[in-house]
């Protein structure tokens, strides 16, 4: 039996004794909690979509109070406005990502008694989620799933030529019952696009819920005259169209395509297109591998200011994005909000946030079909594409917007529940 770390029980008694005194002092309307190990000090879309819900709190929703809960180097409580963050101590499952398994669960069960949220999120497809819905339940409290990740399709899909073709239907029939299994306990599933959303309909997920993401357009947003000195840092010679990537570099992202489509560019034109990769993952050597070859590529394993990799998207010509099992596709967002126009392969959930046209796009995986499109989009009127694409972004995706709606969605979720 696992026993209660005293390092947990102590934070969480001093945070709680904490806790009274706000209440004391302000007007709570409702206290959120979010539990997620997909979460690190390099990770991308869900530590964004948490962090600016901590500032959509303190900016914008003075009533209400936050609690976040993740997997961390040590046990330590820290505040950022309105919320209050939970680290909990877990074993690093990745020293590129530096992603970790939260698998002390029992911490995870101190913390959420003690603050008692009126509603819980839940980032996490496995133990987390699970623990989630026996968290609600023992605490009579909503709990809704964010289906961040279409993991069935992400991993499984890439496990065919070791399982086989059988292999891998099977696999999937299995993790589709699981997925039913898990989801049809949370009071809503929140999926970030209507197609994944009828997706898991057809699943038999019944209570799905789509939820738009959003952007920061106060900080992603164009700049004129910025990008010459950013191109000056990179060493793009005038004429040079820029590409650029940012995220992992991992199977499940499909940048290897990118990396033989670049290659086959490099083979065309020798120095026509320079490729800025931002973002380390298991691929990282084959990154390496193609500066050694191509010479015109620069790779930033990580960009930790946003602001920074502002400025990068405005500098790029072209924001090449090659996933195919993408549920939303943040980065493609950011990009047109700069006004960089994207280009990337037809037929994921990504499509349907590409605020300008997509005629050129690849209509296959290929490094060839990529390239071409590359090749073909680059000779478009890229300024005039972005300038749409980031007044449309604009006016859809403002993070504002997005949580005003998912704040009813919480209204009505904690309203049935105390029907039910």
């Amino acid at each position: 039996m696992q026993t209660e770390d005293p390092r947990i029980v102590r934070c969480v008694e001093e945070a709680t004794i904490r806790d009274y005194s706000l209440r004391s002092n302000d007007n709570l309307h409702v206290k959120i909690c979010d539990l997620t190990q997909f979460y690190s000090p390099v990770s991308g879309g869900v530590k964004r979509y948490v962090h600016e819900k901590i500032a959509y709190i303190s900016n914008c929703s003075p009533d209400d109070r936050h609690v976040l809960v993740i997997p961390g180097a040590k046990n330590e409580i820290t505040t950022n406005g309105r919320s209050r963050i939970y680290s909990i101590r877990s074993p690093l499952v990745s020293r590129i990502s530096r992603y970790r398994a939260l698998l002390n669960l029992r911490a995870i069960e101190e913390i959420l008694e003690r603050e008692h949220p009126d509603l819980i999120e839940s980032s996490d497809p496995y133990q987390i989620g699970w623990k989630s819905v026996a968290a609600g339940r023992a605490l009579s409290v909503p709990v809704v799933g964010f289906y961040h990740s279409h993991f069935p399709e992400a991993y499984l899909r890439a496990g065919t030529k070791f399982l086989g073709t059988r292999g891998s239907q099977r696999a999937m029939k299995l993790t589709r019952a699981y997925v039913r299994r898990l989801y049809n306990h949370f009071q809503a599933t929140l999926v970030p696009s209507e197609e994944l959303a009828e997706l898991l309909f057809e699943w038999g997920v019944r209570n799905v819920r789509p939820v738009r993401l959003g952007i920061n357009t106060a900080l992603f947003k164009p700049v004129p005259h910025d990008a010459a000195a950013t191109r000056h840092f990179l060493n793009i010679s005038r004429g040079q169209t820029l590409l650029l990537y940012a995220g992992r570099l991992a199977g499940e992202k499909n940048t290897q395509t990118l990396f033989q489509a670049f290659a086959l560019l490099r083979q065309r034109h020798r120095s026509k297109f320079h490729l800025l990769i931002i973002g380390d993952g298991p691929q990282r050597r084959k990154v390496q591998q193609l500066q050694r070859r191509a010479g015109n590529v620069s790779w930033i394993s990580y960009c930790a200011d946003a602001s920074d990799l502002a400025r990068y998207y405005r500098a790029a010509d072209l924001f090449v994005h090659p996933g195919v099992q993408e549920t939303f596709g943040l980065v493609a967002l950011e990009s047109q909000a700069c006004g960089t126009p994207v280009v990337g392969i037809h037929g994921s959930y990504m499509d349907r946030i590409i605020c300008h046209d997509q005629k050129g796009w690849a209509q296959e995986n290929s490094p060839e079909a990529l390239a071409q499109a590359i090749e073909d989009f680059s000779t478009k009127k890229l300024s005039a594409l972005g300038q749409a694409a980031a007044a449309t972004t604009e006016r859809l995706y403002s993070w504002p917007r997005v949580f005003n709606e998912l704040f009813c969605i919480y209204s009505e979720v904690r309203a049935n529940y105390r029907q039910s």
